[in-house]
């Protein structure tokens, strides 16, 4: 948020209704390269259906600020409609929040418990004589186990290590993050997918300062497959009374019920479009290479029949900050900028100009084709966002 912060010099971002409201928003430096006679060649917008399965998303790793996420459709004239959401947190009052750690066996590496180090011949005979290797077989390959002790003592003597702990100072950091956004001062920490792959850990809810001390050391049994849905429905159900609910998922694999996990938000979007519930939103957030982003766009794009936008999805070495978990609780009644801002298509037309209505945090607009790039013009200031 560097570029907003560049305008409006050292306050935070604002974001202010449409609608006239007590108290108004320091005025920003008015730009100096804009003026009034510039030439608007925007027509109006034709009829166009956004298919979610059309639906193209920017690389997160060349989305610059102050955007957090760029779609984009192909028009029938070989133009592009494109949808941009502004990099900003949006508290709610009476929110509810939560974060799922994938408990499944693929993240013991990552949670610090995965044992590495080969022992040489003569130490493995050495404890096989103790009593504390014995050999195992297991899909016709031979393997040894060993005990505890012997673990704790090839540890000690260097032979053995575990990996590092690199899900806990990430893990500190969004609950940490995630409690200043929860009416209850505190976010609901799970392990998921523990246990049967279907089961779930309580962890507890955590206040901030809790979560900067918390050990993340990973769930008691680990799972053996990966099932989403339990940690959704543990979320929708426990906070269905919250006005709002923010709930992330991370995850280092492959999902084994995606079409179940579909399917059950499908039926809950229509039910926030018909009233029965109140809204919410679901993050899934990927680490490590093994993810499958394929099935982290399918739920992204999900198409519900409904207007209601359940999930996004981030992969977590793009993200340059965890605002970018709001990048789509957004829309165009919220303004960030008032009278101000345009955007340009490559050739330096004007395709939408907000010096009346004010810069609002989603932006939908048409370019030509050809166009290869926008660029945002405001307070003096230029982002230039290209497609690939």
């Amino acid at each position: 948020m560097n570029f907003l912060k560049r305008i409006f010099g050292s306050q935070s971002t604002p974001a202010t209704p449409a609608t006239p409201a007590s108290g108004t928003p320091s005025e920003p430096p008015k730009p100096v390269i804009l003026e009034k006679e510039d030439p608007v060649v925007t027509s109006p917008e034709p009829v166009f259906d956004l298919d979610l399965a059309k639906m193209q998303t920017v690389y997160g790793g060349i989305v610059v600020d102050p955007f957090s996420k760029v779609n984009y459709w192909v028009l029938p004239n070989g133009g592009k409609r494109v949808r941009v959401y502004f990099l900003m947190e949006r508290p709610i009052e009476g929110a509810q929040t939560g974060l799922a750690i994938d408990g499944s066996a693929s993240m013991k590496g990552p949670f610090g418990r995965l044992l590495l180090g080969t022992p040489p011949p003569e130490e493995v005979e050495r404890y096989r004589k103790r009593g504390m290797v014995t050999t195992v077989t297991q899909d016709k390959q031979q393997f040894n186990r060993w005990s505890q002790e012997a673990v704790d003592e090839l540890v000690r003597r260097g032979i053995f290590h575990y990996t590092d702990n690199i899900v806990q100072s990430q893990a500190r950091d969004m609950t940490s993050y995630l409690s200043k956004f929860d009416a209850d001062g505190g976010t609901t920490v799970v392990y998921w997918a523990t246990g049967d792959g279907q089961q779930l850990e309580e962890v507890g809810d955590l206040t901030s300062a809790q979560c900067l001390l918390h050990k993340f050391e990973g769930p008691q049994r680990y799972g053996n497959t990966t099932h989403l849905l339990p940690a959704v429905k543990y979320f929708v159900n426990r906070f269905v009374d919250a006005r709002w609910g923010m709930y992330v998922f991370i995850t280092d694999g492959r999902l084994d019920d995606l079409n179940a996990v579909k399917k059950y938000c499908i039926d809950l979007a229509r039910r926030i479009e018909q009233g029965k519930r109140n809204d919410l939103k679901l993050v899934l957030i990927g680490v490590g290479d093994e993810i499958d982003e394929n099935q982290m766009e399918e739920l992204d794009n999900l198409d519900s029949g409904t207007s209601v936008d359940l999930w996004d999805h981030k992969i977590a070495k793009d993200m340059k900050q965890l605002a970018e978990i709001f990048a789509e609780v957004v829309s165009e009644t919220v303004v960030v900028v008032p009278n101000d801002g345009v955007i340009r298509d490559a050739n330096k037309n004007i395709v939408k100009d907000y010096r009346d209505s004010g810069l609002p945090a989603l932006m939908v607009f048409d370019l030509p084709k050809g166009s290869e790039f926008f660029t945002l013009e405001v307070g003096g200031q230029v982002a230039k966002q290209s497609f690939w």
